[in-house]
């Protein structure tokens, strides 16, 4: 697959989730965020809202941008942390309901594609290609 066919699903969760987000707030509130913690009002739809918008400007972002060889690794990396918070709001501080699992899996979706593409993009690059003269 080209890079450039990797990136772009990388782009997808941002275009998804935060699309869901920017349209349905009400709903991601009420099911991804544990009763005791939900508040269910403009002010939270707001919020979840703009954390949508945020997304979809992400994603469109990571669709149109160049990525070279290091942006791959570099987002691999990026997105590590993710997967930290990921389990400390769901097990250890449970302010997410399991549905937070959509998250997790985006993330470790874009962490696979991301190393693929960086692993991809190997062969393009002439300072990892092995020469050929004799």
């Amino acid at each position: 697959m080209h890079p450039l066919h990797i990136q772009r699903l990388i782009s997808l969760p941002y275009f998804i989730l935060g699309g869901w987000c920017l349209l349905a707030p009400g709903m991601v509130e009420q099911l991804t965020i544990a009763p005791d913690y939900q508040v269910l009002n403009t002010t939270s739809a707001v919020l979840i809202g703009c954390f949508g918008a945020q997304a979809v400007l992400g994603g469109l972002f990571i669709w149109f941008s160049q990525w070279r060889r290091t942006t791959f690794l570099i987002y691999a990396l990026a997105l590590l942390p993710f997967f930290w918070f990921n389990y400390w709001f769901v097990f250890e501080v449970p302010v997410f309901s399991r549905w937070l699992a959509l998250d997790l899996a985006a993330n470790a979706g874009m962490l696979a594609l991301s190393l693929w593409g960086w692993r991809t993009m190997a062969s393009d690059d002439p300072t990892t290609a092995k020469s050929t003269h004799q």
